[in-house]
C-alpha cells in the first residue's frame, strides 16, 4: 500500500511541476466584472512561490454602490507558451447596507503578453456568511495588470 501512495503522489507531483508556470513577482491594475457584483477594483498579485499567489482587491461593486475588498490565494498552471489558468478561495468584506463578510472562489484564464502586461479573464462566484448577505452570487471579470 505504501508504494503505491508514493507512486501516486510522485505521479501528481510531476504533473503539476512540468505544468507549473513562473509568474511576475508582483502585478496591479484594474479588474471591471458584470453580472450580480458588477463594478470596478483594483487589483494587486503578489507571487508566493513558482505557481502559486495572492490576489487582494479593493473597489466598488454592486452597480458601484458598495464598497468591496477581497482576498485570493490563487494556483496558476500553464496551458500553452503564455496561455496559463488559475484557480484559487478566498473572501472578502462588503458595505450592503451594513457590513458583511463572504466566501469566494475563482476561476480564470490570462495571457502574459511579452510587455509586462497579463490580461486575464476570470469567473467568481461568492456566497454570503454574514452580515445580512445571503445567497450566491458571480461575476464575471476581465482584468488588465501591469507586471513588475
Amino acid at each position: 500500500m505504501k508504494k503505491v501512495f508514493l507512486v501516486v503522489a510522485f505521479v501528481a507531483g510531476s504533473v503539476f511541476s512540468l505544468n507549473a508556470q513562473d509568474i511576475a513577482d508582483n502585478a496591479i491594475g484594474l479588474r471591471f466584472s458584470g453580472g450580480n457584483g458588477a463594478g470596478g477594483e483594483i487589483s494587486y498579485q503578489k507571487a508566493l512561490g513558482s505557481n502559486n499567489r495572492l490576489e487582494i482587491d479593493l473597489g466598488l461593486a454592486n452597480e458601484f454602490a458598495d464598497f468591496k475588498a477581497t482576498g485570493l490565494y490563487q494556483w496558476v498552471w500553464s496551458l500553452e507558451d503564455q496561455f496559463n489558468w488559475y484557480a484559487g478561495f478566498g473572501g472578502g468584506i462588503v458595505s450592503n447596507g451594513g457590513t458583511g463578510i463572504y466566501g469566494a472562489g475563482v476561476v480564470g484564464l490570462e495571457y502574459n503578453f511579452n510587455a509586462p502586461v497579463l490580461l486575464s479573464l476570470d469567473y467568481r462566484p461568492e456566497i454570503g456568511v454574514a452580515g445580512g448577505l445571503d445567497g450566491l452570487s458571480s461575476s464575471l471579470s476581465l482584468a488588465v495588470r501591469y507586471q513588475f
